[in-house]
């Protein structure tokens, strides 16, 4: 028997799993609107079986494919993905049309699938991009490629970082067009002011807060940039 004083607890607007794919164990997130059951694949960038498998498992219905930046293992496949699933894709900032353009020869150089695609949107500092009836936010986070964008969901305290920062690390910033100021300053004038309980998914490993960042990495804590 239910306790009659007990309330039913409600759902939360937005669920998220990640989803490790390709050989660098890249976080493919899959989060979705609780209300409309509709869904958004974050930087599918292979095992698409296992993608797929995901959809099938939650029930959700695809219905667009984001991009936060392009590197071959956050979007190698996501243009025959897009393609397959007739769904568009957005993201990320346009000036990475650079890795975008290049994801064939990755793709050989690596010794996984990649294939060009164009976005049906690119993405920009100030923009929302929407999953069913949820609104998340676009941040503009250059430093580790030069059109890297970061997606927020205020409500729900989450963000979606890509290769901008790690629990304990930060993103490279030696391969071509990276610049590591730009990317520190991404990380505290545009990730910080969205608040210490702030919970994030990184491109790759756990997840961490943006309070237990500032306290222990090493490279963008509060006493590492003093």
């Amino acid at each position: 028997m239910t306790d009659q004083n007990q309330t039913a607890q409600p759902l939360p607007p937005m669920r998220a799993v990640m989803i490790p794919v390709t050989p660098l164990q890249q976080n493919c997130t899959l989060l979705w609107c609780t209300k409309t059951n509709k869904a958004a694949l974050v930087d599918p960038g292979g095992d698409l079986f296992r993608l797929k498998d995901a959809l099938a498992k939650t029930g959700v219905e695809l219905e667009k494919i984001l991009i936060t930046h392009g590197h071959i293992d956050h979007c190698g496949e996501a243009g025959t993905l897009a393609k397959e699933m007739g769904v568009p894709i957005e993201g990320p900032h346009e000036a990475d049309r650079f890795w975008i353009a290049r994801l064939d020869e990755d793709g050989q150089r690596y010794g996984v699938n990649g294939a060009v695609f164009e976005p049906d949107r690119w993405l920009d500092q100030g923009d929302t991009v929407t999953v069913g009836d949820l609104v998340l936010d676009v941040i503009h986070c250059p430093g580790h490629t030069p059109g890297h964008v970061v997606f927020y969901h205020g409500p729900s305290k989450l963000a979606i970082v890509g290769d901008v920062l790690f629990q304990g690390s930060i993103g490279r910033t030696d391969f071509p067009m990276g610049n590591h100021q730009q990317l520190i300053d991404a990380i505290t004038q545009r990730l910080w002011p969205l608040g210490g309980d702030t919970t994030f998914i990184p491109g790759h490993g756990p997840t961490s807060t943006f309070a237990h960042e500032r306290k222990v990495n090493a490279f963008v804590s509060d006493y590492a940039l003093s």
